[in-house]
């Protein structure tokens, strides 16, 4: 028997990791066995269009050395597969008082499906990370060491798959998109409607993470992930809000919303969630020491936020109760520190075109609707990491971003109490999708800037566009970031790219 989808290895404490996959419809038990004795009986927790969704959930105790644990999944004595023949999937569990080797990726996908033929080997990147995992396993299961330990732990931030093909995908969407803008708000939800668009999305999943490389290695690195516009379709929150209103973008919100919370979230009954009752998905594990936190910015977006008062109040209360010592991984899909749009911003505010590009600008955290809350962001994680400061063990902070299909390297440095505090922020976009081409980053890089930014009055909070070692200013090549700490006790962040560039930069 094949699974439809999975396994989908997550991880939600230093200890508690999860299985999720998908069945055909029929299978009514199943459990999952792993290497170090434990077998775990998975809970049904919903019955989809074309099959059943399962979550396991198995504690490991902290190893006092390296282990490699592998699993396998069986239905009344019968083995699953998944769609590549595979039966048994392993994955790697660091010892006490070893540093975690982090993943970050973003932007799993196309936007167009012109890009995908014009893109050689799509999954490249993919079958590196495969390639490199599996030569530290073997290396460690031969020789009882390796050189690099094997990666820990896979941060995904946005954008795990491309939705927007949803307009020509759907037929009632189709038919719905050559109506007049009154035709368009006035449509009223139908069953066939939301039945196609809930097929629509469940399918996505199942033909994007079933890809060999993909779907080997979310079974193989324990993963967290939050969700993006493109999970959704392009610009979702920065529309209009009565464009947001019509009942057919509500339906369609809401069956993204269903698939992102069972295959990303892995469920409501995902124990890092520190908002579930506030209407949002951020949440907040600590693996080794490291805090990570993911900020729900879709769930709630609209023109005039980002988050909403429930949610801030969320995620200023896990900083103040939860975080306060070891470094802190903060996964933000759009860019903290970025480009400057204002100018852009303001000139397509004078122009018949607002509606049709306001969502690209409207999304960055610099638009002129958002400027608040982003140094209200700042300001917390600033005084978080201050906190942290003044305990024994030295801790860094580290904003995670995709979206915008380059890398680069930020920093914001406050020096108002005599002190240095720096947040930095490292963009990682993207593992599939391709780097804008050489004329649209042309017109990027004409009609924006890159300048220091003060933060205020006084001139002691600044943000900057730093150059990585190795590395032009950005990176204009797909690529995925690893973060490790160095014998030197720095954080070492390093861009893995399709070039021959090796970028890098130590956070110290």
């Amino acid at each position: 028997m094949k699974l439809l989808l999975g396994p989908l290895l997550g991880l939600e404490s230093d200890n508690l990791y999860t299985v999720c996959f998908v069945t055909p419809t029929g299978c009514d038990a199943a459990d999952v066995y792993f290497s170090n004795g434990k077998t775990v009986k998975a809970l049904a927790v919903k019955t989809l269009h074309y099959g059943t969704f399962w979550r396991a959930e198995v504690e490991i105790e902290i190893p006092h050395h390296a282990e490699v644990i592998s699993y396998s999944i069986k239905i009344k004595k019968v083995v699953i597969a998944d769609q590549n023949k595979l039966d048994n999937w392993s994955f790697y569990v660091p010892p006490e008082g070893e540093d975690p080797q982090f993943i970050y990726t973003s932007c799993n996908g196309f936007s167009s499906p012109d890009l995908v033929s014009k893109t050689t080997e799509p999954y490249r990147l993919w079958k590196r990370i495969k390639k490199q995992q599996n030569q530290r396993i073997n290396e460690l299961e031969n020789d009882g060491e390796t050189t690099k330990a094997p990666y820990s732990m896979m941060l995904m931030g946005g954008d795990q798959l491309y939705a927007d093909s949803i307009w020509n995908d759907v037929p009632e969407l189709k038919k719905w998109a050559n109506k007049s803008e009154k035709e368009k708000s006035l449509k009223k939800e139908s069953k066939l409607l939301s039945s196609q668009i809930s097929k629509f999305y469940e399918a996505l999943y199942f033909e994007r993470w079933n890809q060999p490389e993909t779907a080997l290695m979310l079974a193989s690195i324990p993963s967290v992930m939050m969700w993006d516009d493109h999970d959704i379709f392009d610009g979702w929150g920065s529309y209009p809000q009565e464009m947001q209103n019509w009942p057919v973008y509500k339906t369609i919100f809401s069956a993204a919303k269903e698939y992102f919370e069972l295959f990303q979230i892995r469920s409501l009954k995902n124990q890092c969630l520190i908002g579930a009752n506030n209407q949002h998905y951020s949440f907040g594990v600590t693996f080794r020491k490291t805090h990570i936190i993911a900020l729900d910015n879709r769930s709630q977006r609209t023109l005039k936020h980002i988050m909403s008062a429930a949610q801030w109040i969320d995620i200023i209360s896990y900083l103040k109760n939860t975080v306060q010592e070891g470094n802190l991984l903060v996964l933000s899909a759009v860019p903290v520190v970025y480009r400057d749009f204002s100018a852009a911003e303001s000139y397509v505010d004078t122009t018949p075109w607002e509606e049709e590009l306001t969502d690209d600008l409207k999304d960055h955290w610099r638009a002129k609707e958002h400027q608040g809350e982003r140094m209200k962001l700042i300001m917390h994680l600033l005084s978080n990491a201050k906190k942290r400061q003044t305990k024994a063990v030295a801790s860094k902070t580290v904003i995670l971003s995709g979206d915008v299909h380059v890398g680069c390297l930020g920093v914001i440095t406050d020096k108002t109490d005599g002190h240095t505090t720096k947040l930095h922020q490292v963009v990682s976009s993207g593992i599939v999708h391709p780097a804008p081409s050489r004329l649209a980053w042309l017109g990027i890089i004409t009609s924006t800037n890159d300048r220091d930014e003060c933060l205020n009055e006084d001139n002691t909070i600044t943000s900057k566009i730093l150059t990585p070692i190795h590395s032009n200013k950005y990176i204009r090549s797909r690529n995925y970031a690893t973060i490790s700490t160095g014998t030197d006790h720095k954080l070492w962040i390093n861009w893995q790219t399709e070039n021959k560039d090796k970028p890098a930069y130590p956070i110290d």
